[in-house]
């Protein structure tokens, strides 16, 4: 059965364009194509990455943050309390108003109480400033090297400069070692992304960032198979020119430094929407969808690869009109709002704005003691305390 399925997975009809077999694409002393085996060569690569990863982020990353005056805040606890911390990791972390009230009687203690727990836990549960200064400045260290890797890799081909130069010979193109290394470190990447999302700063477009990364791995490991590797260096590149601006971007306010980080944002929502919806849809999805027809007749790899490049293409719609609206707010207000997928605290507000209840409630109730006390001084009696009532209403002195 297993050889029935992997007979039919690998049929030329799939991946290859009509005409044309794998026997057709077999290699020799001085051609290599790619190799679908190939791929699995960036799992262990994933895995050292992560290594490198913790290793660069512990070592550099927060010892920097330390040095540029990056500090965690520091967060009230939620006191230990097993009847809801059951709660909170088996049913819910952020219950509804019904649910507080039940919680509160079973464990008698007031409703304010009970609500203000369930907001420090949820805040022991997010990331720290230094944790996601650190992951940015990973990020920010690899999207660099990615990207002038690619530029250096790319800037001899003919089809990074006429992206007609895709097709040509197509699909029988010769893989050249410095393109099959740049593939497996794009991919090996994308592979430690996963591998590490569980643990990552988890912000509001989690889901969209879950589908980003299947589409990329699908979309590599496809074009690789069925040796779209031109224009799968096109996209790495168009991606990687646009990341290099927004990790810096982070960097800086999680420092503080407000007008270099809405510099620094301005320029990459320029770089952002001009390479994803304006590069990317003529340089990629044009060329793939109409070019590619003038060297062979659609197929099934045809369809599959513009699926994967329209999906990528969808999720750069939706995080521009995110960064339009935050650029929009820019001009309005003339200072940039803070990122609107960032999952921020919420303790801060409600919590000082009881503490201000507190204080206010008890320095009233000291002004009225001592006003109280001044009056009666001033029309010279003596404090109540030292005066006792009789039953006839008459006042007796101590």
């Amino acid at each position: 059965m297993a050889r029935s399925l992997y007979e039919w997975l690998w049929q030329h009809e799939f991946w290859l364009p009509p005409g044309i077999t794998w026997e057709d694409m077999q290699e020799s002393e001085d051609i290599h194509y790619p190799q679908p085996r190939d791929l699995l060569l960036s799992i262990p690569f994933a895995l050292i990455l992560v290594v490198i990863r913790c290793t660069f982020e512990r070592a550099i990353a927060l010892p920097l943050s330390s040095r540029l005056g990056v500090k965690d805040k520091q967060r009230p606890k939620a006191q230990p309390n097993p009847l809801l911390e059951t709660f909170y990791s088996a049913r819910c972390k952020n219950p509804e108003e019904g649910e507080l009230i039940s919680l509160a009687k079973q464990c008698d203690l007031p409703v304010r109480k009970v609500e203000r727990w369930f907001r420090r836990r949820r805040n022991a549960d997010r990331p720290s400033l230094s944790k996601k200064f650190c992951e940015a400045c990973w990020r920010f260290t690899f999207y660099i090297i990615a990207f002038f890797t690619g530029l250096a890799v790319l800037y001899d081909k003919p089809w990074f400069w006429d992206h007609r130069e895709c097709w040509t010979g197509y699909p029988q193109q010769p893989l050249q070692p410095s393109l099959f290394w740049y593939y497996m470190l794009e991919l090996s990447f994308y592979w430690s992304l996963v591998f590490t999302l569980p643990f990552d700063v988890k912000r509001k477009d989690f889901k969209e960032q879950i589908v980003h990364h299947a589409a990329t791995i699908f979309l590599i490991g496809f074009s690789y198979c069925a040796n779209y590797i031109r224009i799968g260096t096109l996209v790495l590149v168009i991606h990687d020119a646009s990341d290099c601006f927004l990790e810096p971007t982070k960097i800086f306010n999680y420092m503080k430094w407000k007008k270099t980080c809405d510099s620094l944002f301005m320029i990459f929502s320029a770089v952002f929407l001009i390479s994803r919806l304006v590069v990317y849809p003529y340089t990629v999805l044009y060329n793939t969808y109409y070019y590619s027809m003038e060297i062979f007749q659609p197929f099934f790899g045809y369809y599959f690869v513009n699926a994967l490049l329209i999906i990528l293409q969808l999720l750069h719609i939706f995080w521009s009109c995110l960064i339009i609206h935050m650029v929009y707010k820019f001009i309005l207000q003339g200072t940039m709002e803070k990122d609107m997928r960032s999952d921020t605290e919420e303790s801060d507000k409600d919590e000082e704005r009881e503490k201000v209840q507190e204080k206010e409630k008890n320095g009233i109730t000291y002004f009225s003691n001592v006003t109280s006390n001044n009056y009666i001084q001033r029309n010279g009696a003596e404090p109540l305390n030292n005066r006792t009532h009789l039953t006839n209403g008459h006042v007796k002195e101590r």
